[in-house]
């Protein structure tokens, strides 16, 4: 297992460095510049042509990307254009703890709901239940956050007004730079604040994971294994948990590897609906601002997310499925 988690990180290094590649010669390749414009108007010339002399802007492009990776060996991930006391790692540290806070518990929203919803269908195969809860799998996923978002906001923060529309409940100092301190948990702000845009996109995740739990657990309660245990008098719960479902569960590993990265970096429209002051409000504002190293390094961490995800899905495997053996 270790010689197989080595494998798979030397792999993700030209891997990375491919995306980095892409990411930057892309960015800088969309018309306009940074400092084309002040506000409404047009940067006056000098003016534009100084500050690009600043940021090495008329620099060759190669020149400019190995500047850019002796940077990131450093740990830098460049500098804003448009508010030059900043940096984007400095953005990245006030901003990634919330996108994450908000992804994971999106994901433990979709699974808290999904797993039982999928099991239920399964047991009740072919009925009114599993009819319904099909349905309500397929309509959940049909709806976009888009909608969704503004349609909670209107029912339980404007109609009923019982929970907050708007900003994160979490506040500095974060345990590990990630978690919120358990005093903000445990009092009742960070929940409140959580729970819409956590329940807008936590319910898409459900329906996928209710579908996969659903057809995994049919295929794997018709095996002999099942029925054989079902021979020995074994309790009927104790083997749905502990011998069907853990094997069920395989198919909703492997999405778990592009959930988890998606779930952390992907959630720019629920952070714009609920004013979340998260990664995704940035990303989407340094394409119109051409904040090149801001796009680039949010692209970078996006990447990260998703290599490590998925190298823990494929651990994950060994652990469901004991045949599985990495050499």
């Amino acid at each position: 297992m270790i010689n197989f988690i080595i494998r798979r990180i030397l792999i993700a290094i030209p891997v990375l460095f491919l995306i980095i590649v892409a990411a930057f010669v892309l960015v800088q390749a969309v018309p306009g510049g940074p400092f084309d414009t002040v506000g409404q108007r047009a940067m006056p010339e000098h003016m534009r042509l100084i500050l690009e002399n600043r940021y090495r802007l008329n620099d060759p492009l190669y020149e400019q990307f190995f500047a850019y990776l002796g940077n990131l060996a450093k740990g830098e991930l460049g500098p804003l254009f448009r508010t030059p006391g900043r940096s984007v790692n400095d953005i990245v540290k006030d901003a990634f703890p919330v996108s994450f806070q908000l992804g994971m518990i999106s994901i433990i929203v979709g699974f808290a709901i999904g797993i039982p919803a999928g099991m239920i269908a399964a047991l009740k195969h072919n009925s009114l239940v599993d009819y319904s809860a099909t349905f309500s799998a397929v309509l959940a996923a049909s709806i976009p956050n888009l909608v969704l978002g503004p349609l909670l906001i209107l029912i339980f923060g404007v109609a009923l007004d019982v929970l907050p529309i708007a900003f994160w409940g979490a506040e500095p100092p974060y345990i590990l730079g990630l978690f919120p301190h358990p005093k903000y948990i445990l009092s009742g702000e960070f929940i409140s604040h959580a729970i819409l845009p956590s329940f807008a996109l936590g319910t898409a995740y459900a329906a996928g994971i209710a579908r996969l739990t659903r057809a995994g657990l049919l295929d794997v309660l018709s095996a002999d294994y099942i029925r054989t245990a079902r021979s020995k008098g074994l309790q009927e719960r104790i083997v749905i948990v502990i011998h069907a479902l853990k094997n069920s569960l395989i198919p909703v590993a492997t999405l778990l590897g592009p959930l988890l990265a998606g779930a952390v970096a992907g959630s720019f429209i629920v952070e714009q609906i609920f004013a979340i002051p998260g990664m995704g409000p940035f990303f989407i504002s340094s394409i119109g601002q051409r904040e090149y190293f801001l796009l680039t390094g949010l692209t970078l961490i996006f990447s990260v997310l998703l290599i490590a995800a998925n190298l823990m899905v494929d651990v994950l495997y060994a652990w469901l499925d004991p045949r599985i053996r990495y050499n």
